[in-house]
């Protein structure tokens, strides 16, 4: 199997990482403070302008074009080797995009996709609700018909990124009285709509807030992507770009993380230890395994790559950040600075240990992952589901 890059493909690369270098790297870059920034409630309106200077340089829907796929997998890894900042705009150009360009109308194409390449609009997922996470098909979220549109009403939470988002895509029930698949579709609606739509910042264990709930009351949503009573589809061609190219670059993003472990094992002495370090030997072979396989399957639509990949990155970040602290031995159990009243500082390792948490619940919990492998792939027989009492 290669896995080499193209000439062609080398050349994009130089360019990314020399466009990357003299925005993000020396202390007279215009982006030099945003480096490393990786949690959504630091420096928002900065990071509004770099989504505005990815979309002024061409670099955000390069995805959208047949036959990009090596060019995403260059840019995913230069974007994570130039340790430049989460970027806002990731749901509207890495979700939304790509469905609209499959489902979307030719006026919705034209309506929204500019906002997005430009870094103008950021989108939000509104999917996930109290009782309907994992399982996605009980939504009760619902939608009528006002004339040429729709009015929503009900409740998302975990919605990341809706706190700064102008726009979102909501999975909704529009048909009354249906049930599980059937009767849904995805609405386009705007988020500022005052004493329609609330937002609500949900507070993490490491005191930031980065996703929400959303309280729809009557929002208004004039767009419904793909056709009426077809959301489940639309929603699971969305899901499937989910997880897509930029695995490679996160896998970058980890292999910086180990390295960070690996000396702070060193300096501490906690590498002496023959237990740790074959966990961190074993925590370098997994993410050789985890870069492999996403090489090996990239461009694929199999069933069951998707939830693959996420069980191995998902159970091995997780890992990371608990061998992280672990290496720092009693100062790992410290606070680096004093307690705020709203929130509290943490080092990076911290930070990783209690986000990494989420890592195996998130975009499908580790169970939700293996139910699909069994039931899609090995054709086992499906997980019995309790009897409605609706």
């Amino acid at each position: 199997m290669d896995f080499a890059f193209s000439a062609a493909d080398e050349v994009f690369r130089a360019r990314a990482r020399d466009w990357l270098a003299q925005r993000l790297e020396g202390p007279d870059a215009p982006f030099a403070d945003l480096r490393r920034t990786a949690r959504a409630a630091l420096a928002v309106e900065r990071r509004r302008d770099w989504e505005r200077e990815l979309g002024s340089g061409g670099w955000i829907g390069i995805g959208w074009q047949p036959g990009s796929l090596t060019r995403q997998v260059v840019w995913a890894e230069e974007y994570a080797r130039a340790q430049a900042p989460a970027p806002l705009g990731v749901i509207g150009e890495h979700l939304l995009g790509p469905t609209l360009l499959h489902h979307g109308s030719r006026a919705q194409r034209e309506r929204f996709l500019p906002g997005i390449a430009t870094g103008a609009e950021i989108w939000c997922q509104g999917y996930s609700e109290p009782g309907a996470g994992s399982d996605l098909a009980a939504v009760r979220t619902s939608a009528r018909r006002d004339g040429d549109g729709w009015l929503v009403s009900g409740q998302k939470t975990w919605t990341s990124l809706s706190r700064w988002a102008d726009r979102c895509f909501v999975l909704a029930r529009t048909e009354p009285g249906s049930h599980r698949h059937h009767g849904l579709s995805l609405l386009l609606l705007p988020m500022d709509q005052p004493g329609r739509v609330e937002v609500r910042p949900i507070r993490q264990l490491d005191g930031e807030a980065e996703f929400s709930e959303v309280f729809f009351d009557d929002a208004r949503a004039d767009d419904v992507l793909g056709r009426v009573g077809d959301g489940w589809r639309v929603a699971m061609t969305l899901l499937a770009f989910e997880r897509g190219v930029g695995m490679l670059g996160r896998q970058i993003g980890y292999a910086r993380e180990l390295a960070v472990v690996l000396a702070e094992a060193a300096r501490t002495g906690a590498a002496a230890d023959p237990v740790v370090r074959e966990q961190l030997t074993r925590q370098w072979a997994d993410l050789q395994v985890i870069r492999c396989n996403a090489l090996r399957t990239l461009g694929t639509a199999e069933p069951g790559t998707a939830a693959v990949a996420k069980l191995l990155w998902g159970g091995w970040h997780q890992r990371l950040g608990e061998l992280g602290v672990r290496v720092l031995g009693p100062a790992g159990a410290l606070a680096p600075g004093q307690f705020a009243s709203d929130t509290y500082e943490l080092t990076e390792a911290q930070h990783a240990l209690l986000f990494s948490r989420a890592d195996t619940i998130y975009g499908g919990s580790d169970q939700i992952q293996r139910n699909l492998i069994a039931e899609r792939v090995l054709g086992l027989p499906r997980e019995p589901r309790p009897a409605r009492t609706d």
